[in-house]
């Protein structure tokens, strides 16, 4: 029953560029700003994404943010926005209380599920 249930992982742009605009400082020239764009650059769908070229493999930033957005939620970029606050406010590594926020990981130059 529960894979009837599950929502298929699945790469979408518009999430992607949604994490661009909202993190994404182009014209900074700070330090982290730069380190962010580009880990995002070299990361592409590497942000939610942990398998490479399987996008069916989320990281722990992608599941987070997959249990608050799915696919039919694409071009709902404020309720796209609203979940990257929510997650941004959970630890990176939810067995080390810890760790970072992704939040923290993404003010300081690096991408929201670095270790």
């Amino acid at each position: 029953m529960i894979g009837f249930t599950a929502t298929p992982a699945v790469a979408v742009k518009e999430f992607k560029d949604a994490f661009r605009v909202k993190y994404i400082n182009p014209d900074s020239s700070a330090a982290n700003d730069v380190a962010l764009a580009n880990a995002f650059s070299k990361a592409s769908c590497g942000v939610c994404h942990a398998g490479g070229e399987d996008k069916k493999i989320r990281n722990d930033y992608g599941k987070q943010l997959a249990k608050l957005v799915s696919k039919k939620d694409k071009k709902n970029i404020a309720k796209i926005h609203a979940a990257m606050d929510a997650v941004a406010k959970l630890k990176s590594n939810l067995s080390d209380p810890a760790s970072p926020t992704f939040g923290e990981n993404i003010t300081h130059g690096k991408l929201p599920a670095s270790k």
